[in-house]
């Protein structure tokens, strides 16, 4: 499986990043994304879910753990680990329902519900880069590769 490096100059970039991937996104699809505080990882979820066809906010499930968008042919959940003090609380959750075939799951922090959570499709590393953020996106499955070979 390969990788791929991209800079992204502001807010914008990242949301046309998630909007391109969103044109490929066929479930059941899981991307976990990882980076700083700030490094652009709702934006980015932000950027696919509109373009799956939300029309609403897209906000971080920062204390809700979870935030669904249900469409016609698919489901996205939108995950936010950050506060996730022990990955058994995902059980609680009933964590497995969500991954399902028809879904399409974006997971900020995954490394908070090690263990628990289905391996990803794409694992997506954003970090800074003096004013603008670098992200690479590493595929991990022939699902992710399909996708990074659309998006080159």
């Amino acid at each position: 499986m390969t990788s791929l490096l991209k800079i992204l100059e502001n807010e914008q970039a990242t949301v046309a990043l998630g909007q391109q991937i969103a044109q490929w996104i066929v479930p059941p699809l899981t991307l976990y994304l990882t980076g700083d505080l700030g490094a652009g990882k709702t934006t980015f979820s932000r950027g696919v879910i509109q373009s799956l066809g939300h029309q609403g906010a897209v906000k971080s499930p920062t204390y809700t753990l979870v935030e669904p968008y249900e469409f016609n042919d698919m489901d996205v959940y939108h995950f936010d680990l950050y506060r996730l003090a022990d990955p058994e609380e995902l059980e609680y959750m009933g964590i497995r329902d969500y991954f399902t075939d028809r879904s399409v799951c974006l997971v900020e922090w995954p490394d908070n519900g090690h263990g628990l959570l289905p391996e990803a499709d794409i694992h997506l590393h954003l970090r800074y880069n003096e004013s603008q953020r670098q992200i690479e996106l590493q595929a991990l499955s022939p699902a992710g590769q399909a996708i990074l070979d659309n998006i080159k």
